[in-house]
């Protein structure tokens, strides 16, 4: 039943637009004829129906405490046909049905089935019964059964682990992008993916209680509660109505004539408030749709307007989410690229997830991977096995060296790990510690920019909230100048804190994943990336990245913001208009019929100055460079970024080196600064800066970046000037110090400057 009155409902003002234009023409039809008869009638009979659509409408308004200008339009057309104006009624009649289609369709949203969510969760668990193991319904689970579950399956229940140990993803429920070990005894929560090998899991909730369960119920709840969009026009009606009825009035005392009042009435038909704010909206959900956003309607776009405070997830959203080589940290004399091909030679044998990274790190090098043999996986610790006759193992620090005590390189790999809130997997050749592999997750390259973005558009307060670690919370909110960081929250952590902000003023949330659904559904605006594939968040928001790009929120903000102005523009239009023909209609210069004709015009004018809503606000079509020098200049920095890394690793290699050899690493990087850092910083400078001076409309920042170019020129020089002393200097302690700080700065510049230089080449490439 409930289905059947959806459907009534979606299809009631299409049935009323059609009848009132079959009417319309049905009319001018006989009286073209000569049958003025049944042309009266034929426009009565296309009224009559949207007055009885319309008084329905107004009682369920009533009784919801709301009260819009709809009750001009039903005075209009109830007064048309008891006044004997059937052709002024029906006018009204399509132009109000064709008004409320057109809304309709301005404001429709997706709908917020859990479709996705339904579909992923498992619908059957493999329970142990003594040695034999059956595929039972997760709803017939019960608190304490033992459940069997296989690599790569969804956990199906909340429970504990009861077998050796296990690998876990608990990405779609925490947020957590690297799997997590976990051992015998531990909580594992519904929804997460064994990233591992089978293991047994004692059940401690029924399906109905567990965790996957309760993000399908908040999202239902928050979805439920949402308020139905409210037209801009309503805002106005308390005014209007009341004016309206008393420039009725007014008229029919001046002229004792009731149809000059009907033409007042019908000239203050509040199409233009109807249409105004729908054609807008409708047009700014196109214009965001070309920038790869899908808004679910109007609505969704004006409460983007109306946005103070902005909520993120972290993982997905201000980072890559996922694990991701960030360093590779040797023992003296040990070879980078060596300990790494080692180690994503041995993790080739490897189930583990976090196996992939290495692998692909490796690959992406360029490095020759060799075949292990003898491969022995201690789950939660490593592996080790053979390889070219050496044994070698990597994993945690317990695996590779059980008793020797950490040598200064290991600490201060171990205290890098930490700062950057990173995994660290050591690598030992033949019981020697020669390396570790640092794993983390990364804040994507564009993410300050689209920050920066979203404070141009006006939004006040950021905060991010997680299921990640403080640490690695706390390490991306401090980069991207956060005003909050509320980490390790789970799904109903985050549904509160997006209460918490709605409290105080109008709030967006953007996730990517199932774990950010329920607070996307609750958020004033939900803004989902879709990219990833998260269908469950994307269902759940209101608004939808299609791309995997941050800086679209801000860009949907000014869209929207935009399409808001347009449409008050074009409501105080629209009244300034009605109410200079409601004055004409008053002193007898406008009929009902000529009132209707006029209003139609006043409708058209509204209609077409909404419609700029559709076209980019003036000065964002500004020249730019095309997409294939932006991805060239790109290309330039990814090269030096190889050598940067040389230059980091040289500053750590002189920690430990003798002063020849200390001598031999600042000759190589004195020649590395010379041949790639000094030699794009001059063609920057020469070549491509002049270039996007030409479309960058603020040129004070390349100022900026200039000056940057002159510090690196600066240390570089002085570089030279250590590299030239030293066959004639004593090579000393100071003198290594000297240099070695020297080469630090230079490539800390060089990377924060490179950094900035791509957000502005983003900036002002065609995309």
């Amino acid at each position: 039943m409930p289905n059947q009155t959806i459907s009534f409902e979606r299809v009631l003002p299409w049935t009323l637009v059609a009848i009132a234009i079959v009417g319309l023409t049905a009319g001018i039809v006989a009286r073209a004829v000569g049958r003025p008869d049944l042309a009266d009638l034929a426009w009565a009979i296309g009224t009559a129906p949207v007055i009885g659509g319309l008084a329905v409408s107004i009682v369920r308004d009533l009784l919801g405490g709301r009260l819009g200008v709809d009750a001009i339009a039903l005075l209009s057309m109830s007064a048309a046909l008891a006044l004997g104006q059937p052709l002024a009624g029906a006018v009204v009649a399509l132009m109000y049905s064709g008004g409320n289609v057109l809304e309709d369709i301005a404001i429709a949203r997706a709908e917020h089935d859990l479709r996705s969510l339904v579909d992923r969760a498992p619908r059957q668990a493999h329970r142990k019964t003594g040695e034999r193991v059956e595929e039972v319904s997760v709803e017939v689970v019960s608190v304490g059964d033992e459940l069997l579950v296989r690599a790569g399956e969804i956990v199906p229940v909340d429970g504990i682990v009861h077998s050796a140990g296990a690998t876990i993803d608990e990405s779609a429920v925490t947020g957590e992008p690297i799997p997590v070990e976990k051992t015998r005894g531990s909580a594992v929560l519904s929804g997460s993916l064994n990233a591992g090998e089978t293991f047994e899991l004692i059940v401690t909730a029924p399906a109905g209680e567990s965790t996957y369960a309760g993000i399908v119920r908040m999202v239902t709840a928050a979805q439920t509660a949402k308020a139905p969009f409210v037209r801009l026009a309503d805002r106005y009606a308390l005014i209007f109505l009341p004016v309206t009825l008393a420039i009725a009035f007014l008229a029919w005392q001046i002229s004792g004539d009731l149809t000059r009042s009907l033409a007042v009435l019908v000239a203050a038909t509040p199409c233009p408030l109807i249409l105004a704010a729908p054609v807008a909206f409708i047009a700014g959900v196109a214009q965001a749709a070309r920038r790869g956003i899908l808004a679910k309607g109007g609505g969704a776009l004006e409460a983007l307007a109306r946005a103070h405070t902005v909520l993120f997830d972290k993982t997905g959203t201000l980072t890559v989410g996922g694990a991701r080589l960030l360093s590779v940290e040797v023992a003296p004399g040990e070879n980078p690229d060596e300990i790494l091909a080692l180690g994503a030679s041995l993790e080739q044998a490897s189930h583990h997830v976090l196996a992939k990274t290495v692998v692909a790190a490796a690959v992406d090098r360029g490095l020759k991977l060799r075949t292990p043999e003898q491969v022995k996986e201690t789950m939660g610790t490593g592996l080790s096995g053979l390889i070219d006759g050496r044994h070698v193992a990597a994993g945690s620090r317990e695996l590779v060296r059980s008793h020797a005590e950490l040598s200064p390189w290991e600490l201060r790999a171990i205290r890098r790990a930490s700062w950057r809130s990173a995994l660290i997997v050591f690598v030992a050749v033949d019981g020697r510690s020669v390396g570790a592999l640092l794993l983390a997750d990364e804040l994507r390259a564009d993410r300050p920019r689209a920050i920066r973005l979203l404070r141009d558009a006006g939004i006040a307060r950021m905060v991010m909230v997680t299921g990640d670690r403080a640490a690695a919370a706390q390490a991306i909110g401090a980069a991207l100048d956060l005003d909050a960081v509320l980490a390790d929250r789970v799904p109903s952590d985050k549904v509160e804190a997006v209460r918490t902000e709605q409290r105080l003023h109008p709030t967006i949330m953007v996730g990517d994943g199932i774990n950010d659904a329920p607070a996307l559904a609750v958020a004033d605006i939900g803004v989902a990336l879709g990219a990833r594939g998260a269908s469950a968040s994307s269902e759940a928001a209101d608004v939808v990245i299609l791309t995997d790009r941050l800086d679209r929120v801000g860009e949907a903000i000014i869209i929207a913001q935009r399409a808001r102005r347009i449409a008050l523009q074009s409501i105080i239009i629209g009244m300034g208009l009605s109410m200079a023909a409601m004055v004409a209609a008053t002193v007898g210069w406008l009929n009902p019929v000529p009132a209707a004709i006029v209003q139609e015009v006043i409708d058209v004018a509204v209609i077409l100055n909404a419609l700029r809503a559709l076209t980019p606000a003036h000065g964002t079509t500004s020249r730019r460079i095309s997409a294939e020098q932006g991805l060239a200049l790109h290309h330039e920095h990814q090269a030096l970024f190889r050598d940067l890394d040389r230059l980091r690793k040289i500053v750590d290699a002189i920690d430990d080196a003798t002063p020849d050899t200390a001598a031999t690493l600042i000759e190589e990087a004195h020649r590395l600064v010379q041949g790639s850092v000094v030699t794009h910083e001059r063609e920057d400078e020469g070549s491509v800066y002049p270039k996007i001076a030409e479309v960058l409309r603020e040129r004070h920042g390349l100022s900026a970046m200039s000056r940057a170019h002159r510090e690196i020129l600066h240390l570089a020089r002085l570089l030279a000037r250590i590299a030239a002393d030293l066959p004639s200097e004593k090579i000393d302690r100071y003198l290594i110090r000297d240099a070695q700080r020297v080469i630090e700065a230079i490539e800390t510049l060089v990377r924060m400057h490179t950094a900035q230089e791509e957000d502005i080449y983003e900036a002002v490439s065609a995309q």
